[in-house]
């Protein structure tokens, strides 16, 4: 069986990936980060969706981003806005997914893996920089020429199979592939059960996609 790492951060766009990536024939290896979030809620998400959609291995990774700070995500002192910004908000975590993935490729390395799926979306996202597929494929390029596999010539692939779709689009590709999206937690500040709050673009977005999906959200929201 040929092998992927799938990042799973518990939220909707990451749990579709995972299914798509065992659709594909992959055993999934996932990993999640605590990296000194607001929303922690959705690490306790990433576990059961991990179980639930029948990954190998799940992995959580400390590494405390609120030591540098530089966002509203890891820095309590910056709100999290509750009107779309525009050009790159606040809610952008610098470097976020650099960190992520490179720490992804030591592991796909270790498991000698084919793919690392990642759950960017350059439609309906918030203005971040490494959502966008020129990122995907710079990053993939970084990874091929850094690698033992990449230099073996065994070339590794950075699989961003959301990158063009809208939210819509991913909620019915995920219903297709069975993915409870219940147990999802999207939310920029989920509290400790996971409970959403309704008001950020996350959950904005999230919406919005059930909606146009003419499907029931299952989110489960703060009162």
């Amino acid at each position: 069986m040929k092998r992927a790492v799938v990042l799973l951060s518990g939220g909707l766009d990451s749990a579709t990936v995972l299914a798509i990536a065992k659709s594909q024939g992959y055993d999934c290896y996932t990993i999640s980060f605590d990296y000194g979030q607001r929303h922690r809620a959705e690490l306790l998400a990433s576990s059961l969706l991990s179980e639930q959609l029948g990954a190998i291995s799940h992995k959580v990774i400390n590494i405390d981003l609120s030591t540098i700070g530089g966002s509203a995500l890891t820095d309590t002192s910056i709100a999290v806005p509750q009107e779309h910004q525009a050009g790159i908000p606040v809610t952008y975590v610098p470097a976020r997914n650099t960190v992520f993935m490179s720490i992804a490729l030591g592991w796909a390395e270790v498991l000698e893996a084919e793919a690392i799926f990642v759950g960017v979306n350059a439609v309906d996202y918030s203005g971040y920089p490494d959502c966008r597929p020129e990122y995907i494929a710079a990053f993939e390029t970084m990874a091929n020429l850094a690698t033992k596999s990449g230099v073996e010539g065994r070339p590794l692939k950075i699989a961003a199979p959301l990158i063009e779709m809208s939210k819509q689009e991913i909620i019915e590709r995920g219903v297709e592939l069975g993915v409870d999206y219940s147990l999802t937690v999207s939310c920029y500040q989920a509290d400790e059960t996971g409970r959403a709050c309704g008001e950020c673009d996350s959950c904005r977005f999230r919406r919005q996609g059930f909606e146009q999906a003419g499907l029931e959200d299952p989110t489960r929201y703060q009162p």
